[in-house]
């Protein structure tokens, strides 16, 4: 019974940011907010949302001791990746507007909060924005993306291997899925999944035409090939900016925005990767669920979704232009499998019943599942 169990607003106000589940915490890096100013080298910003006590905190900034360790820690960006491995989260791409699209990777230690650069070997990718990075193994695969120094839409697979260090530049045989940015692909067994996307009509460079592919492309990572699949009977439209993950052997995909149709979604779909099935079906969660909106974050805890951010239409422009954009600081919770004691919850919100007879640490909870959320201020332990 999937149900949108609980809204909080008053988080961090981010778009296209990047962010990963550690443990029953979330940690978002990075991403934008219209009118922020964007200083050449500021840090990188890290929230982290618990998500027991259903609150936000902000990281202190790090310590930077001269220009050389200031290097280790990424300047402020968008249209990033970030990836788990054991304990260490990895920022990779990514762009800002003055320093432009990187291509270095940074590592953040997830026990003591210090980032570091990993000295790596092999063919680096290019600099770019809008690839997607997803975790094998030890390996990471970067596909995609918008190539700043080639300005043009790539379909290259990268992939680092973790413990060498060594970039290379995947052989891959078959036919590739075509040149995009702004997809995802998401790891179910050993292979990886494509959907969505900006690509152009005519090839890699962006000449104003745009397609947004709808069919799945499938990449597997053991014979190093793009598959041959069937053809899905029914599809979703096709989209950008859109949030992926996979969840007992299932792909889901929610939101995005499609500019040819000039439409942002807010629909949920579920993709079933069998061979004798590989089919689509629109989900349909209980609850009342995010507005439309793209460029949100999307991680997935237990058997819980947490999406947060992103960016709509402001609702009195109806359904505008791509620049009247109003951007979210709120959260949602999608459950697959809500328990009793969450569905209890959810009736004494719904139906405004009395609390006066319930014990102190359960109308605690429900106060925290439905009043502003806002950022906590870092704490400092005295002990230094």
């Amino acid at each position: 019974m999937l149900r949108w169990t609980t809204h909080l607003e008053g988080g961090p106000r981010r778009v296209n940011h990047a962010a990963v589940s550690v443990g029953h915490k979330v940690y978002s890096f990075g991403g934008y907010c219209s009118g922020e100013d964007y200083e050449t080298l500021r840090q990188i910003d890290v929230h982290v949302f618990n998500t027991v006590s259903l609150r936000w905190m902000k990281l202190p900034p790090v310590r930077t001791g001269g220009r050389e360790h200031a290097r280790e820690v990424p300047y402020m960006r968008y249209g990033h990746t970030a990836v788990l491995l054991e304990d260490i989260i990895y920022i990779w791409g990514g762009r800002n507007d003055t320093e432009g699209a990187c291509n270095v990777l940074y590592a953040f230690d997830v026990n003591n909060h210090r980032w570091f650069t990993p000295k790596i070997s092999g063919t680096v990718p290019g600099a770019r924005d809008g690839h997607s990075a997803c975790i094998l193994g030890k390996a990471m695969y970067v596909f995609g993306g918008y190539e700043q120094l080639a300005d043009c839409f790539s379909n290259d697979i990268h992939k680092l291997d973790t413990t060498t260090m060594a970039w290379s530049l995947v052989n891959a045989r078959g036919t590739p899925a075509r040149w995009r940015d702004f997809h995802s692909a998401t790891i179910i067994g050993t292979k990886m999944f494509v959907f969505g996307g900006r690509a152009d009509r005519f090839g890699p460079f962006h000449s104003n035409n745009e397609i947004y592919c709808n069919k799945i492309k499938v990449f597997d990572t053991e014979t190093n090939s793009w598959l041959n699949t069937p053809s899905a009977q029914l599809l979703p439209e096709g989209r950008r900016s859109h949030s992926a993950f996979s969840y007992n052997g299932e792909l889901y995909i929610f939101g995005g925005y499609n500019a040819r149709l000039d439409r942002h979604f807010n629909d949920l779909w579920k993709f079933n990767p069998g061979r004798s099935a590989f089919s689509w079906k629109k989900v349909e969660p209980r609850g009342k669920g995010p507005c439309p909106r793209r460029r949100q974050c999307c991680c997935m805890v237990g058997d819980r979704i947490i999406l947060f951010g992103g960016t709509s239409p402001c609702p009195e422009q109806g359904m505008g232009d791509e620049f009247n954009l109003m951007d979210h600081s709120d959260l949602y919770i999608l459950d697959f499998s809500p328990n009793l004691k969450t569905l209890c919850k959810l009736a004494v919100i719904n139906y405004s019943l009395d609390q006066q007879g319930l014990p102190h640490d359960l109308r605690w909870e429900l106060n925290a599942m439905t009043t502003n959320s806002n950022i906590s201020r870092p704490i400092f332990s005295s002990h230094g």
